[in-house]
């Protein structure tokens, strides 16, 4: 089983031609990871359209949830908080050095507690499912409908080697290797994080769909497994592959145990605070995105009741935070605004 997961793991640098141990130190492929996460970190605070206010979608209230479902719910929220609340304990109790060797934990750490968000707010549209797969794919739709902000409403779609990135007007630009300093760096970049990511998964469905007798593509003249792919066979995996958004940039966070890439990384000159920094301003961002959705779901006084029961070293956290500055103020500002959905 956990052979199986790690199948699905995409590596760090996997669009990295492979090269010597001693070429792999320098900071080159790192440096433009850390550029990526800054780059969506850029644009989520510099793109002004709002958040979930402007949103259609979040005025569509959904039913009332059983208490069942919303114990549930509380499990998958705490543990998002965990989750985050452990990434937080990395930056608070360690130097640049500290950081940079704990990586093996907080890139997927950063991954881990926004999954985690984003299932609690599948639970409360019904989507009742620990299938990471199908939980992403769900995620992508979302985004498409336009359930999220404008800030992280981006996405790719079309097929291989013919992506198209939508609702980032400058991302067909070519990114450098600076750090962006102006939106149209930071969608530039995070064009071609969407249309790498993608590619990468185009070749990891590939590989699963070909690995097995039962779905794999076959030549028309001889029967026989086809090694290799012309567009028309891409093309009968795109439907596989769903929308390519937000929640798969950060999947590429997840390390599998047999990958070495984490330790070239670790090896690096890059600024490893900052990484951090930016990773913690995204999990932030987005588990408030789902934290608003959960609270909406739940009630308001109800939610505000869970928070003030949580252990006591998530009392007065981020989430306490989020709650004052995020949850409370949004929806009793839209509370006259909403209809009950059907």
């Amino acid at each position: 089983m956990k052979e199986k997961e790690e199948n699905n793991i995409i590596s760090l640098f996997p669009e990295e031609p492979k090269q010597l141990d001693k070429e792999w130190q320098k900071s080159i492929p790192a440096q433009v990871f850390l550029n990526y996460f800054f780059a969506i970190n850029y644009h989520i605070k510099n793109y002004d359209a709002g958040g979930l206010e402007h949103v259609p979608y979040f005025r569509e209230v959904p039913a009332q949830l059983p208490e069942q479902d919303i114990e549930a719910v509380k499990q998958l929220l705490l543990k998002s908080w965990n989750t985050e609340y452990a990434m937080r304990a990395t930056a608070e109790l360690g130097d640049e050095a500290y950081i940079r060797n704990a990586l093996h934990w907080t890139f997927p750490q950063a991954y881990y507690t926004v999954f985690a968000g984003l299932q609690a707010f599948l639970y409360t549209r019904q989507i009742k499912s620990g299938n990471e797969g199908l939980l992403m794919r769900e995620a992508g739709r979302l985004v498409v409908k336009n359930a999220y902000p404008q800030p992280i409403g981006f996405y790719a779609a079309g097929h291989y080697d013919d992506f198209n990135v939508r609702r980032l007007p400058l991302a067909h630009y070519k990114p450098g290797l600076q750090m962006a300093g102006k939106e149209l760096e930071a969608q530039s970049q995070i064009g071609q994080f969407l249309r790498t990511t993608r590619r990468i998964k185009a070749k990891l469905v590939r590989q699963q769909v070909q690995a097995n007798p039962t779905t794999a593509i076959r030549s028309n003249r001889t029967g026989e497994v086809l090694q290799k792919f012309g567009p028309q066979h891409w093309q009968q995996l795109t439907w596989r592959l769903g929308y390519t958004t937000v929640f798969d940039l950060l999947s590429r966070l997840r390390i599998s145990s047999s990958h070495r890439e984490i330790e070239r990384f670790v090896q690096s000159g890059i600024d490893f605070k900052l990484f951090h920094e930016s990773l913690l301003e995204i999990v932030s961002y987005l588990n408030g995105i789902h934290e608003c959705y959960v609270a909406q779901a739940m009630g308001l006084q109800q939610y505000e009741a869970f928070v003030q029961q949580l252990p006591v070293y998530l009392q007065q956290s981020f989430a306490t935070a989020r709650l004052e500055q995020k949850v409370r103020p949004l929806l009793q500002n839209t509370t006259a605004g909403m209809s009950v959905a059907a």
